[in-house]
């Protein structure tokens, strides 16, 4: 069987392809072996230097309250992308010039600056200029620039998303007497969100793994409160690496539910649709609207 890009390799290539993998697997082990010789050498492997990285209160006092801000902010800052980016998402396929051309403005430039500026920057708006306005200007500065660099990707799916779909969507909506706005919001825009769906669960270990910029400003998430336990007990590599695994599971958790995501959608609208598997998408939605109105 072949695809578009490469045909099915032969007996020859998949045997070349199994005899690279073992190798790859037996050079990544003998790696992984002389890095544990070497620290094994150094010390690192001490359980006098492991243990204060893993003990009950290191997770009850640094571990769990970083952990509880890093999902803290990276909950606000997903709420608020989502929102942000079907807002200026919608604004760059208005039909009205001047909202289409400053939201594209607005969605092009934040999605230029890094992230770790705008956190410096709005640190320093919100603890001098917004004194005593703002209560945690480190919070805020972490959420607000999540918000900014991560909507603006967000919006640039709704773009491709509503692009993407078939012509015969929007004339659906037409057809009916709706608006071009009334057809954007009805009809386009919600399959759209169910079409990127996965990638926006996706751009959520995006939201998480910035979060660690935070502790760049101050903020005690999971990476600074692992660096506060590792300035106590001297021991940076070992808290480092248990604040990396947290990390990992997370991203991996989040990884696992955007695949699972992407199965259920495609399987749902693998060609049918709730018409019938012989009606095309435009009449399908044509016949749920005019249900509708009736």
């Amino acid at each position: 069987m072949s695809s578009i890009l490469f045909d099915e390799p032969g007996p020859r290539g998949r045997r070349a392809m199994a005899v690279g993998n073992a190798v790859g697997a037996v050079v990544v082990l003998g790696v992984l072996a002389w890095v544990l010789v070497v620290l094994a050498r150094k010390g690192q492997l001490d359980a006098s230097l492991w243990q204060p990285a893993t003990d009950a209160s290191a997770w009850q006092y640094y571990y769990l309250p970083g952990l509880r801000n890093t999902l803290q902010a990276a909950a606000f800052a997903t709420v608020g992308a989502v929102v942000f980016g079907i807002l200026f998402g919608m604004g760059r396929l208005s039909h009205v010039g001047g909202v289409r051309w400053l939201s594209s403005v607005v969605v092009e430039f934040f999605r230029a600056v890094p992230v770790l500026l705008m956190m410096v920057f709005l640190n320093a708006l919100f603890g001098i200029s917004l004194r005593g306005v703002v209560a945690d200007p480190a919070f805020t500065a972490v959420v607000v620039a999540l918000i900014l660099y991560n909507g603006s990707v967000i919006a640039e799916l709704v773009r491709s998303g509503v692009g993407n779909l078939p012509r015969g969507q929007a004339e659906a909506g037409l057809s009916l007497g709706l608006t071009r706005g009334q057809t954007l919001r009805s009809v386009q825009l919600p399959q759209a969100l169910i079409a990127m769906l996965p990638a926006v669960v996706s751009q959520l270990v995006v939201v998480l793994k910035d979060s660690a910029l935070g502790q760049l400003i101050g903020y005690r998430e999971l990476l600074r409160s692992a660096q506060i336990l590792a300035s106590g007990n001297g021991n940076p590599l070992q808290t480092l690496f248990v604040a990396a695994v947290v990390f990992i599971l997370l991203n991996m958790l989040l990884s696992w539910v955007a695949h699972l995501l992407a199965r259920r959608l495609s399987s749902r609208t693998s060609g049918k649709t709730e018409a019938g598997p012989g009606i095309g998408p435009s009449i399908a939605v044509t016949r749920q609207l005019g249900t509708a109105e009736a």
